[in-house]
């Protein structure tokens, strides 16, 4: 990669180096993090472990230096509109930061992220990768940029639409490209759904598609579009004459230029102003008569979507993990390295109180990750079961991994002071970039809604998810009898009130309760399935404390008023926070203890 900028070495005015809360600069974010190794040692085959791990290991020393450098880079300096080329003609453009176009080949380029799951061969693999196996690099790379995230998942997701649904000549004109790997054939995607009449409300869009020979000619504004300047863009619109609502909306591909070089008929008004993935264009769009060409049946366009959108919110509990994981390895090693009052903050009672709440929502939102991503592989490979499964996990993970980013984000911040709240840190920009989690492929409420009332209450999705628990904690002989069973309650008891709440209108207010429960409760019978497979890999239990403090902190009521016992908390804490091992037999004291 061209080194085109470097930072300027920290000057430590004759300070002792841990006096000045050094951050994660330098840090292999791949080698940094054993849970991660261990999760993909579980969900995938050894040989493509084998293979991945040295790519895993090259992502993750460009995203903890000179990817992070890139995107602090791009975030200063954001894309720019201009309505002119420089001899006067209307040819709109978006220039965009060096550093961008650096982050850009790496993504798209050197690794492949957008193309992993639908083309073989990428870094040498001759097989398409398991969703599980791309996603380690949406993980390793969103620490260090978020906001180009969103145009390579709209990429894969545009060809993944195009692969399922679109003729043969739509296929043969830009499959190939939204695929490559080598930039000058590349062609990015993108979604423009969102209208200012509907946001969520995806039924009461005013897009008009008019039929014209073999394509059409839409006509409307799509009111957020990211990745503006896309070359290829999925959007919905409804064809002229067809019937309200979302069954009588189309899908179409619309190219960004036409056959003969000129710009298609629409334009970009102008680029949003937002809080966070500031690197990344997002505009406003008017189409005028743009030329477009049907995806699929016109009648079913909503739900065709609707299975990019899926895709869209596991990659969304992906990356808010990823960012979640960053704000960790910058809160550990401030931790590790910060002495204050004679002591470092890592053996301070409050320091160590902070970092558990930020391990233990990140490590939640990783094993629901890879749990969700194998529900998928699965799903694809044609199991009923898994997609069953799959309905309800993705928006579960997406409501709760999406929201607990926001303050993992902010207690990392804050774990580093006043300086944390500086940009020229990591943390001002994940705290902005993690607002955007919750609202990206709809709010808390739109998807607390989808788990609920249409995954519970329509599809009957829960009954695959609890029989998945079940036979996971069935599955986990390693680990105490008396804790498995405790699981097993939890898990009866989170899916009987998700039940209850999708039964009744009258309980809708409790959606996001219900929709937080069953995140909480499977997540710690993931957390405890895999200490059961990482203590038969490697001797080591410590994945089952989490498990045990999502029970006692996420689904346990608490006295307010009653002192806590903190010895067994505390011990629980030293093993999480230390770097030693943990036997099976030691982990199962401590919780008969608690």
């Amino acid at each position: 990669m061209h080194q085109f900028l470097k930072r300027d070495d920290v000057m430590t005015g004759g300070k002792r180096p841990e006096l000045l809360a050094p951050d994660t600069t330098g840090l292999n974010f791949y080698r940094a993090d054993p849970a991660l190794a261990d999760l993909l040692r579980i969900h995938l085959p050894e040989a493509l472990v084998r293979h991945l791990v040295p790519h895993l290991d090259r992502l993750g020393e460009l995203a903890g230096g000179y990817l992070d450098e890139c995107a602090r880079l791009a975030d200063r300096h954001g894309p720019v509109l201009h309505q002119r080329d420089r001899f006067g003609r209307d040819a709109q453009w978006i220039e965009y930061h060096p550093a961008y176009r650096e982050l850009e080949r790496a993504a798209f380029g050197e690794f492949g992220i957008h193309a992993m799951s639908i083309r073989k061969g990428i870094l040498g693999w001759p097989h398409k990768y398991p969703v599980a196996a791309k996603h380690a690099f949406t993980f390793l790379f969103n620490q260090a940029e978020f906001g180009l995230g969103c145009p390579i998942n709209v990429t894969d997701g545009c060809a993944k639409l195009l692969s399922s649904f679109g003729s043969a000549a739509l296929k043969a004109r830009y499959l190939d490209a939204l695929t490559q790997t080598d930039m000058r054939k590349l062609t990015q995607g993108g979604q423009f759904m969102t209208e200012k009449e509907g946001g969520s409300d995806v039924g009461t869009l005013t897009t008009v598609a008019v039929p014209e020979g073999d394509h059409w000619r839409l006509h409307g504004e799509k009111w957020f579009c990211s990745n503006a300047d896309a070359k290829v863009v999925m959007l919905l619109a409804r064809p002229q004459g067809a019937e309200s609502g979302t069954r009588g909306v189309g899908l179409f591909l619309m190219p960004r230029f036409l056959d003969d070089g000129s710009q298609n008929h629409y334009r970009i008004v102008r680029l949003k102003d937002k809080l966070g993935t500031r690197s990344m264009a997002s505009g406003e769009i008017k189409l005028d008569g743009a030329i477009a060409y049907a995806v699929g049946r016109l009648d079913r366009g909503f739900v065709q979507m609707a299975e990019m959108v899926n895709s869209s919110r596991l990659s969304n509990g992906v990356k808010s993990t990823a960012l979640m994981r960053r704000a960790w390895h910058d809160a550990i090693t401030v931790a590790r390295n910060r002495v204050v009052f004679g002591q470092r903050i890592v053996d301070l009672p409050l320091g160590r109180r902070q970092l558990m709440k930020i391990l233990l929502p990140t490590e939640q939102a990783l094993s629901m990750s890879f749990v969700t991503a194998d529900a998928l592989d699965r799903a694809e490979a044609g199991s009923q079961d898994a997609a069953a499964l799959l309905r309800i996990l993705t928006p579960v993970l997406k409501f709760r991994a999406t929201r607990d980013a926001r303050k993992v984000c902010g207690d990392a911040l804050e774990m580093r002071g006043g300086i944390g709240y500086v940009e020229e840190f990591a943390t001002a920009r994940l705290l902005r970039d993690a607002h955007l989690g919750s609202i990206w492929e709809g709010t808390g409420n739109i998807v607390a809604l989808d788990a609920l009332k249409r995954a519970v209450g329509r599809h009957g999705a829960e009954s695959a998810l609890a029989a998945d628990l079940h036979a996971r904690l069935d599955d986990s002989a390693a680990v105490p009898q008396a804790w498995r069973d405790q699981l097993h309650r939890l898990v009866d008891r989170a899916i009987g009130f998700a039940r209850e709440v999708a039964g009744r209108a009258d309980n809708e207010a409790e959606s996001r309760r219900a929709t937080s429960l069953l995140y909480q409760t499977a997540s710690a019978v993931a957390l405890s399935w895999e200490s059961a497979r990482i203590y038969a890999m490697r001797g080591d239990a410590r994945r089952l404390l989490l498990a045990k403090l999502v029970v006692d902190h996420r689904l346990m009521p608490a006295d307010p008023f009653r002192l806590a016992e903190n010895k067994v908390d505390d011990a629980m804490a030293s093993l999480l926070l230390g770097e030693r091992d943990a036997t099976m037999e030691e982990v199962g004291e401590l919780i008969s203890a608690a």
